[in-house]
């Protein structure tokens, strides 16, 4: 094979992959949004913001932040992302002010 032929190959290769591409940005991209909760559970909040529910728990209910649903006879925390945005200032905050 000479360099056109190899050229020609490669072209229709990269083609290939952009038509692939463009078929799964397509496929995927109308439900990325509609996927993405508006609330979070204290257990995921405690994972994002590398802290312990228990550190959590504590700033949530010195700060205000969270809001609590009653299921029977439990007690679940949720939070929107603006409040873990203002739980990640106030949890830096207090440790700054411990160092």
């Amino acid at each position: 094979m000479g360099r056109a032929t190899d050229s020609r190959i490669y072209k229709k290769m990269i083609l290939s992959v952009e038509e692939d591409a463009m078929t799964i940005t397509v496929a995927c991209g109308g439900t990325m949004s509609d996927q993405v909760p508006k609330f979070v559970t204290q257990a995921r909040a405690s994972f994002l913001l590398g802290i312990p529910e228990a550190e959590l728990d504590r700033i949530s209910k010195e700060s205000g932040l969270g809001l609590v649903e009653r299921a029977g006879d439990e007690d679940e925390t949720y939070f929107t992302y603006e409040e873990l945005h203002w739980i990640c200032v106030l949890a830096s905050h207090q440790a700054q002010q411990v160092h």
